[in-house]
């Protein structure tokens, strides 16, 4: 038994799920193994049940297996749940520092708790959590599917306005590495049908992104409604990926609890991840590999330019791009990586020794828009380092730099000169014809 009080044990094993590691951890990839894994880029939150496992596990695994193909990126979890144990006002996190399951130990993201906790937005508090199993369920799953040791933050919501829920999401969002987990049940008690058909509305409204739940429909409801401002004003997808009830997996007819598995995807963050699979893939299929997969993205059939980068160890080792939108993003992007690699006059073409140690970059154009100046310091004084990618044109002269390349060259003056020279003119050159264009870019790298 653990006397650690930095340690919080799990109050629920034996009972919800498994005591005994070996038997949960075959309870955990049966069910996995049996789950189909939805292929969700940029998935940012996942809405899984937290009933015993015999009940809720295989909808929560559901969502959980898709995350196995994704663990790379996911480096923190934020998870949210209601308090069903304690009566509480607000939210709290916990003091201990490490969570505990028959699988191991997590540990708890301190420094963002505390961070929290000097906001106002949660108290420090070990008394929610003790007893509460909404998120303890959840940790065992995580430990089978995510990198060892992977820093959560369990979070207790008790009667909270939307507001204050949603000033904590916004604290924690962080980037692509940051993904939230909300622990809900959906109806309790109700006979099949009855409950079959609340769920149902309860659904399409988490789907359509209607705050307003209560508890009946949801014992999450405060950590939902919170939820649901944020993906309006954050633009995410959502999907539901299963929806049933007790009646369908273990329980009787009589009196259900509903359970759903929803994803919300960042539609931004899952076009990049799409763009990075795509334009590696069809880099290693020069090599055998098969060719990738093309997913169901409307994004990728629009009328698009881009930009394919490849670096080793920090230095440039290929790009080519379009700065005209001229073909599909999906063929821009294919086009430009296998040109990027095998094609850029500046390079050897790839070698395959080098794929493990090559980092791709996608960057995505916004159209040209022109410049206007009447002399080059002008010109300097209205570019904005770090943020327009610059087209030079000069007679047959021509160059480009993405804004990325503001890291490396920062001040105005700098960068046009380089932009000069790569053009094939002198850096101190200078003519009244002389043309500038500027674009935006979206941008996402491989993580290293």
């Amino acid at each position: 038994m653990n006397t650690n009080p930095a340690i919080r044990s799990p109050a629920v094993a034996g009972s919800f799920y498994p005591q005994v590691p070996a038997a949960l951890r075959q309870q955990l990839l049966a069910l996995l193994g049996e789950a189909p894994a939805p292929d969700l880029p940029g998935l940012k939150v996942v809405l899984v049940p937290h009933a015993g496992y015999v009940y809720s596990g295989s909808t929560a695994a559901r969502l959980y297996a898709s995350l196995i193909s994704q663990r790379q990126r996911i480096r923190r979890v934020i998870l949210l749940g209601p308090a069903h144990r304690v009566a509480l006002e607000g939210m709290a996190v916990p003091q201990a520092t490490h969570w505990a399951s028959p699988l191991g130990i997590s540990p708890v993201d301190r420094e963002l708790a505390l961070k929290l906790q000097s906001a106002g937005l949660a108290v420090l508090d070990d008394a929610p959590h003790a007893a509460e199993h909404a998120l303890e369920v959840q940790l065992p799953f995580l430990q089978t599917v995510l990198q060892p040791g992977t820093p959560i933050l369990p979070v207790a919501v008790g009667r909270t306005a939307p507001a204050q829920v949603a000033a904590l999401l916004d604290a924690c969002w962080g980037d692509s590495e940051t993904l939230i987990v909300l622990s809900t049940d959906l109806s309790h008690y109700l006979p099949y049908a009855q409950a079959g058909t609340m769920d149902q509305a309860t659904v399409a409204q988490l789907l359509a992104f209607n705050a307003g739940l209560n508890g009946k429909q949801a014992c999450g409801a405060f950590p939902l409604n919170g939820f649901l401002e944020v993906a309006v004003r954050r633009g995410l997808h959502s999907r539901l990926i299963d929806l049933r009830n007790s009646g369908d997996t273990a329980g009787s007819k009589d009196r259900v609890v509903g359970y759903a598995a929803i994803a919300y995807q960042d539609a931004q963050a899952a076009l990049g991840e799409v763009l990075l699979r795509i334009a590696r893939g069809i880099i290693e299929a020069r090599f055998g590999a098969p060719a990738p997969s093309v997913p169901d993205l409307p994004a990728l059939h629009e009328t698009a330019a881009c930009f394919v980068t490849l670096t080793k160890a920090g230095r440039l080792r290929g790009c080519i791009g379009s700065l005209q939108a001229h073909r599909r993003l999906v063929d821009d992007v294919i086009h430009n990586a296998q040109a990027a690699a095998f094609n850029d006059p500046r390079f050897p073409a790839l070698s395959a020794g080098e794929l493990d140690t090559l980092r791709v970059e996608v960057s995505l154009l916004t159209p040209p828009e022109p410049i206007h100046f009447a002399d080059e310091a002008e010109a300097l004084a209205v570019l904005r380092p770090g943020i327009d990618g610059v087209i030079l044109e000069e007679g047959r002269h021509r160059s480009t730099y993405l804004p990325q390349v503001w890291e490396q060259l920062p001040t105005p003056a700098v960068f046009l000169s380089a932009l000069k020279e790569k053009a094939g003119l002198p850096a101190d050159y200078w003519s009244a014809t002389l043309r500038l264009q500027r674009y935006a870019a979206l941008k996402w790298k491989e993580a290293m």
